[in-house]
């Protein structure tokens, strides 16, 4: 068994980390404070190659496997987790594409994504749809010739503001005795009459990421937008959450690792009673926890990213990785605002951001419940 990365990967990681320690710092606490970003950043990253890296070649994209993409969000999100997201998850739903889309719809939309003329979203939660996909979905998508009209609402859609297009999971067959074979995944461009984004604001963290909440208002689209088979929407909404939790891990992972040196920083300068921080044996403890705690963390990432680009998709494997790393990063970031004391609880600080965007990876993607859920399942099966 082989834990060492390649040269390649190494390369990336390192190439990944110099970007955002060049670009981030000095615009994190803007973007946060005031929830906008600079497009330009999102732009400028898509020039280095870090957007849609998943992308194949042919159209257009870096073509790297699911480990790279890890390698690059964890980098990311340990300089700001909020950036990381604005910028690496401008291609959400874009594996859908690449993985079920006709060639006509990969060349369509892949490409501008991959180059960073495009953003795109995927609209799944409704106001009483969260984790319920299957059973409380209630937009819908009737054909009427050749096209399908739209009406439902969404919630908490990332990119729902800012995306040139979403693809949307849409009731197209409410009456089928099966409730996982009622649904379709449909292209949706922002532009069409009747679609309607509102910007979210006040959320705890990852403020530069834009969430929205959308409406769909008799909002016409070709047939030729559905993305696979119809009725195929849950199956293929599944395969690109297992895809993205894995994600959510490496940013998990990532902003507790940026926790942990924000901390390793702060103690070994701070002195308390006459001596350094970091001299304590209670603060030695709680550094020895947080690195264990990442690694055991990274490790889950690293064999979940690894088994996917070897061909297998480990649903349990996978949720273990999402929700321990979610916890894990909650609970790093908790003892790295303790150890900062009352800096911790400024808005300069660091840490104090890190801790108010960690909760996110708890929740999105699957709650932590959902992921113990999926985890007791696929073992008592």
């Amino acid at each position: 068994m082989d834990f060492e990365l390649s040269k390649e990967q190494k390369d990336i990681a390192m190439a990944a980390k110099e970007f955002a320690e060049g670009e981030f710092p000095d615009r994190a606490e803007e973007f946060d404070r005031d929830e906008t970003f600079d497009e330009s950043l999102h732009k400028k990253a898509a020039e280095l190659g870090f957007v849609g890296t998943f992308i194949e070649e042919e159209y257009g994209g870096p073509g790297m496997g699911m480990l790279e993409y890890c390698l690059i969000f964890e980098e990311f999100s340990a300089v700001d987790p909020g950036i990381a997201v604005a910028i690496l998850i401008s291609s959400y739903g874009a594996e859908i594409v690449q993985e079920f889309g006709t060639e006509e719809q990969k060349r369509r939309y892949l490409p501008p994504i991959a180059s960073g003329e495009a953003i795109m979203g995927s609209a799944f939660t409704e106001p009483d749809a969260g984790s319920d996909l299957a059973s409380a979905t209630g937009t819908t998508a009737v054909r009427e010739g050749d096209e399908y009209v739209i009406n439902g609402s969404k919630m908490f859609i990332t990119n729902g503001d800012r995306a040139n297009y979403l693809i949307c999971f849409v009731v197209t067959d409410p009456d089928n005795a099966n409730r996982h074979r009622r649904h379709s995944m449909i292209m949706v461009e922002t532009d069409r009459e009747g679609f309607e984004a509102s910007h979210l604001i006040g959320k705890l963290g990852i403020r530069a990421s834009d969430t929205a909440e959308l409406a769909f208002n008799n909002v016409r689209v070709p047939c030729s937008n559905m993305v696979g088979d119809p009725g195929n929407g849950f199956i293929e909404a599944m395969h690109l959450f297992n895809l993205d939790r894995i994600i959510v891990a490496a940013q998990a992972v990532g902003t507790a690792r940026g926790a942990l040196e924000e901390s390793i920083r702060h103690v070994k300068k701070r002195v308390a009673f006459g001596a350094p921080l970091s001299s304590f044996q209670s603060i030695q403890f709680k550094i020895a926890d947080m690195f264990t705690w990442i690694q055991a963390g990274r490790s889950l990432v690293h064999e979940a990213a690894w088994r996917v680009d070897a061909g297998t998709i480990d649903p349990k494997l996978i949720a273990a990785a999402k929700s321990f790393c979610g916890q894990m990063s909650v609970r790093c970031c908790d003892m790295a605002l303790q150890m900062h004391g009352g800096y911790g609880y400024l808005a300069e600080y660091k840490v104090q951001r890190l801790f108010r965007d960690a909760k996110i990876t708890e929740i999105y993607e699957g709650t932590t419940e959902i992921e113990k859920l999926i985890i007791a399942r696929n073992l008592l099966r």
